[in-house]
Protein backbone atom coordinates (compact mmCIF):
# COMPACT_ATOMS: atom_id res chain seq x y z
CA UNK A 1 0.00 0.00 0.00
CA UNK A 2 1.43 3.29 -1.03
CA UNK A 3 1.21 6.15 1.25
CA UNK A 4 -1.16 9.28 0.27
CA UNK A 5 -0.33 11.61 -2.67
CA UNK A 6 -2.48 14.73 -3.72
CA UNK A 7 -6.01 14.63 -4.89
CA UNK A 8 -7.55 16.36 -7.31
CA UNK A 9 -11.10 15.63 -8.79
CA UNK A 10 -12.31 16.54 -12.47
CA UNK A 11 -15.82 16.47 -12.70
CA UNK A 12 -18.69 17.39 -14.74
CA UNK A 13 -20.18 20.69 -14.15
CA UNK A 14 -23.88 18.61 -13.22
CA UNK A 15 -22.17 17.07 -10.11
CA UNK A 16 -21.29 20.86 -9.04
CA UNK A 17 -24.30 21.15 -6.02
CA UNK A 18 -23.56 17.71 -5.24
CA UNK A 19 -19.49 18.10 -4.49
CA UNK A 20 -19.78 21.65 -2.94
CA UNK A 21 -21.87 20.22 -0.61
CA UNK A 22 -19.13 17.81 0.48
CA UNK A 23 -17.45 17.61 4.00
CA UNK A 24 -13.89 17.60 2.55
CA UNK A 25 -13.84 20.93 1.59
CA UNK A 26 -10.04 20.87 1.44
CA UNK A 27 -10.35 18.57 -1.77
CA UNK A 28 -9.81 20.49 -5.61
CA UNK A 29 -12.34 19.99 -7.63
CA UNK A 30 -11.38 20.63 -11.57
CA UNK A 31 -15.13 21.10 -13.09
CA UNK A 32 -15.66 20.18 -16.86
CA UNK A 33 -18.35 21.75 -18.59
CA UNK A 34 -21.77 19.52 -18.94
CA UNK A 35 -21.66 20.16 -23.14
CA UNK A 36 -18.93 17.83 -23.64
CA UNK A 37 -20.94 14.42 -22.85
CA UNK A 38 -21.97 15.38 -26.60
CA UNK A 39 -18.37 15.24 -27.99
CA UNK A 40 -17.11 12.70 -26.45
CA UNK A 41 -13.91 13.07 -28.49
CA UNK A 42 -13.36 16.23 -26.82
CA UNK A 43 -13.99 15.55 -23.55
CA UNK A 44 -11.66 12.70 -23.65
CA UNK A 45 -8.95 15.36 -24.47
CA UNK A 46 -9.85 18.52 -22.53
CA UNK A 47 -9.70 15.73 -18.87
CA UNK A 48 -6.37 14.32 -20.19
CA UNK A 49 -5.21 17.58 -20.16
CA UNK A 50 -5.72 19.08 -17.17
CA UNK A 51 -4.40 15.47 -16.13
CA UNK A 52 -1.46 16.24 -18.29
CA UNK A 53 -0.02 19.55 -16.27
CA UNK A 54 -0.19 18.03 -13.09
CA UNK A 55 3.79 17.89 -11.84
CA UNK A 56 3.90 14.95 -9.61
CA UNK A 57 1.81 11.73 -9.00
CA UNK A 58 -1.77 12.73 -8.41
CA UNK A 59 -4.71 10.48 -7.72
CA UNK A 60 -7.17 11.23 -9.62
CA UNK A 61 -11.00 11.27 -8.88
CA UNK A 62 -12.83 11.09 -12.01
CA UNK A 63 -16.65 12.43 -11.69
CA UNK A 64 -17.73 11.11 -15.41
CA UNK A 65 -18.92 7.75 -16.65
CA UNK A 66 -18.01 6.34 -19.83
CA UNK A 67 -20.06 9.26 -21.17
CA UNK A 68 -20.44 7.59 -25.06
CA UNK A 69 -17.10 6.01 -24.63
CA UNK A 70 -15.66 9.73 -24.10
CA UNK A 71 -13.26 8.26 -21.51
CA UNK A 72 -12.15 5.64 -23.24
CA UNK A 73 -8.07 6.41 -24.68
CA UNK A 74 -7.36 8.04 -21.42
CA UNK A 75 -4.04 7.93 -20.30
CA UNK A 76 -2.97 8.00 -16.30
CA UNK A 77 0.40 8.77 -16.97
CA UNK A 78 2.45 8.40 -13.55
CA UNK A 79 -0.89 9.39 -11.73
CA UNK A 80 -3.85 7.22 -10.36
CA UNK A 81 -7.16 7.35 -12.02
CA UNK A 82 -10.25 6.65 -10.06
CA UNK A 83 -13.29 6.16 -11.88
CA UNK A 84 -16.83 5.01 -11.46
CA UNK A 85 -18.48 2.18 -13.45
CA UNK A 86 -21.36 3.46 -14.81
CA UNK A 87 -22.32 4.77 -18.63
CA UNK A 88 -23.05 8.05 -17.60
CA UNK A 89 -23.80 10.51 -14.55
CA UNK A 90 -27.52 9.39 -13.99
CA UNK A 91 -25.96 6.00 -12.11
CA UNK A 92 -24.30 8.93 -9.76
CA UNK A 93 -27.82 9.79 -8.95
CA UNK A 94 -29.43 6.57 -8.68
CA UNK A 95 -26.10 5.54 -6.31
CA UNK A 96 -25.39 2.40 -8.00
CA UNK A 97 -25.36 1.35 -11.88
CA UNK A 98 -27.40 -1.49 -10.42
CA UNK A 99 -30.00 0.65 -9.60
CA UNK A 100 -29.62 3.03 -12.54
CA UNK A 101 -30.35 -1.01 -14.51
CA UNK A 102 -33.08 -1.50 -12.36
CA UNK A 103 -34.70 1.29 -13.48
CA UNK A 104 -34.06 1.13 -17.38
CA UNK A 105 -35.62 -2.62 -17.22
CA UNK A 106 -38.58 -1.46 -15.56
CA UNK A 107 -39.36 1.73 -17.78
CA UNK A 108 -36.63 2.19 -20.80
CA UNK A 109 -38.22 5.18 -22.06
CA UNK A 110 -36.91 7.39 -19.61
CA UNK A 111 -35.36 10.86 -19.79
CA UNK A 112 -33.59 11.91 -16.33
CA UNK A 113 -33.47 14.99 -15.14
CA UNK A 114 -31.28 16.42 -12.29
CA UNK A 115 -31.19 19.58 -10.51
CA UNK A 116 -27.92 20.00 -12.42
CA UNK A 117 -28.96 19.18 -15.87
CA UNK A 118 -31.56 22.04 -14.98
CA UNK A 119 -28.46 24.49 -13.83
CA UNK A 120 -26.66 24.14 -16.87
CA UNK A 121 -29.36 24.49 -18.92
CA UNK A 122 -29.12 20.68 -20.30
CA UNK A 123 -32.51 20.00 -21.25
CA UNK A 124 -34.63 19.43 -23.90
CA UNK A 125 -36.33 22.35 -23.43
CA UNK A 126 -33.66 24.88 -23.29
CA UNK A 127 -31.74 22.64 -25.85
CA UNK A 128 -34.78 23.36 -28.23
CA UNK A 129 -35.13 27.15 -27.75
CA UNK A 130 -31.26 27.33 -28.51
CA UNK A 131 -31.41 25.72 -31.62
CA UNK A 132 -34.84 27.27 -32.63
CA UNK A 133 -32.58 31.10 -31.87
CA UNK A 134 -30.03 29.27 -33.95
CA UNK A 135 -31.22 28.30 -36.62
CA UNK A 136 -35.06 28.67 -36.76
CA UNK A 137 -38.16 26.64 -35.97
CA UNK A 138 -38.04 23.72 -38.79
CA UNK A 139 -34.28 23.01 -37.57
CA UNK A 140 -35.15 23.04 -34.00
CA UNK A 141 -38.45 20.53 -34.59
CA UNK A 142 -36.30 17.81 -36.48
CA UNK A 143 -33.33 18.08 -34.26
CA UNK A 144 -35.70 17.78 -30.76
CA UNK A 145 -37.50 15.28 -32.28
CA UNK A 146 -34.96 13.14 -33.70
CA UNK A 147 -33.25 13.07 -30.33
CA UNK A 148 -36.45 13.03 -28.00
CA UNK A 149 -39.16 11.31 -29.33
CA UNK A 150 -38.26 7.28 -28.24
CA UNK A 151 -38.99 8.50 -24.84
CA UNK A 152 -42.17 8.41 -22.72
CA UNK A 153 -41.48 10.19 -19.31
CA UNK A 154 -39.56 12.22 -17.76
CA UNK A 155 -38.10 11.33 -13.96
CA UNK A 156 -36.53 14.27 -11.83
CA UNK A 157 -33.90 12.99 -9.80
CA UNK A 158 -32.73 14.82 -6.40
CA UNK A 159 -30.90 13.77 -3.19
CA UNK A 160 -32.80 15.44 -1.14
CA UNK A 161 -36.83 16.56 -0.43
CA UNK A 162 -35.21 20.07 0.12
CA UNK A 163 -33.67 19.70 -3.80
CA UNK A 164 -36.57 18.25 -4.95
CA UNK A 165 -38.55 21.48 -4.18
CA UNK A 166 -36.33 23.79 -4.82
CA UNK A 167 -35.84 22.79 -8.43
CA UNK A 168 -39.17 21.62 -8.87
CA UNK A 169 -40.53 24.63 -10.86
CA UNK A 170 -37.88 24.36 -13.27
CA UNK A 171 -38.42 20.70 -13.39
CA UNK A 172 -41.90 21.09 -14.13
CA UNK A 173 -41.26 23.96 -16.68
CA UNK A 174 -39.64 21.18 -18.86
CA UNK A 175 -42.05 18.75 -18.18
CA UNK A 176 -45.08 21.08 -19.57
CA UNK A 177 -42.70 21.34 -22.96
CA UNK A 178 -42.22 17.74 -23.00
CA UNK A 179 -46.13 16.65 -22.32
CA UNK A 180 -47.10 19.32 -24.98
CA UNK A 181 -44.41 17.80 -27.53
CA UNK A 182 -44.29 14.58 -27.29
CA UNK A 183 -46.46 13.66 -24.37
CA UNK A 184 -44.40 12.80 -21.56
CA UNK A 185 -45.32 12.05 -18.24
CA UNK A 186 -43.59 13.36 -15.24
CA UNK A 187 -42.86 11.79 -11.83
CA UNK A 188 -40.21 12.44 -8.89
CA UNK A 189 -37.63 10.47 -6.92
CA UNK A 190 -35.15 10.72 -4.28
CA UNK A 191 -31.67 9.31 -5.51
CA UNK A 192 -28.71 8.66 -3.42
CA UNK A 193 -25.20 9.52 -3.49
CA UNK A 194 -23.77 6.33 -2.34
CA UNK A 195 -21.51 5.76 -5.12
CA UNK A 196 -20.40 9.54 -5.18
CA UNK A 197 -19.84 8.98 -1.44
CA UNK A 198 -17.67 5.84 -2.22
CA UNK A 199 -15.69 7.86 -4.90
CA UNK A 200 -14.56 10.69 -2.68
CA UNK A 201 -13.61 7.99 0.31
CA UNK A 202 -10.46 7.96 -1.76
CA UNK A 203 -9.91 11.56 -0.89
CA UNK A 204 -9.45 11.00 2.70
CA UNK A 205 -7.87 7.09 2.07
CA UNK A 206 -3.89 6.97 3.04
CA UNK A 207 -3.51 4.28 0.31
CA UNK A 208 -4.61 3.84 -3.46
CA UNK A 209 -6.75 0.30 -3.53
CA UNK A 210 -7.00 -2.52 -5.17
CA UNK A 211 -6.36 -3.44 -9.08
CA UNK A 212 -8.99 -2.57 -11.97
CA UNK A 213 -10.60 -6.28 -11.81
CA UNK A 214 -11.47 -5.98 -8.60
CA UNK A 215 -12.66 -2.45 -8.10
CA UNK A 216 -15.93 -3.77 -8.45
CA UNK A 217 -18.26 0.36 -8.72
CA UNK A 218 -15.03 2.06 -9.31
CA UNK A 219 -12.40 1.25 -11.73
CA UNK A 220 -8.57 1.94 -10.54
CA UNK A 221 -6.30 2.55 -13.23
CA UNK A 222 -2.45 2.76 -12.03
CA UNK A 223 0.54 4.68 -13.22
CA UNK A 224 1.27 4.20 -17.02
CA UNK A 225 -2.58 2.45 -17.21
CA UNK A 226 -5.34 3.83 -19.88
CA UNK A 227 -8.77 3.60 -19.90
CA UNK A 228 -10.32 0.71 -21.96
CA UNK A 229 -14.15 0.72 -22.53
CA UNK A 230 -13.83 -3.27 -21.74
CA UNK A 231 -13.43 -1.68 -18.34
CA UNK A 232 -17.08 -0.25 -17.95
CA UNK A 233 -18.84 -3.63 -19.29
CA UNK A 234 -21.30 -5.79 -16.56
CA UNK A 235 -19.19 -8.95 -15.17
Amino acid sequence: MQGKQPTLMIACAVLRDVLNRREDTDLSIAFMDYGLHLTPKKMRAEIQSRIDVLETPHRILIGFGLCGNGLAGLNAREHTLIIPRVDDCISLFLGSREAYLRAFQAEPGTYYLTPGWLECGGEPRTEYLKCRGKFGPDKADFVADSMYRRYRKVCFIALTADDLNRHRPAALQVAAFCRQRWGWQYEERIGSDALIRRLLDFARADGVGVPPQDAGELLIIGPGGEVQMEHFMAK
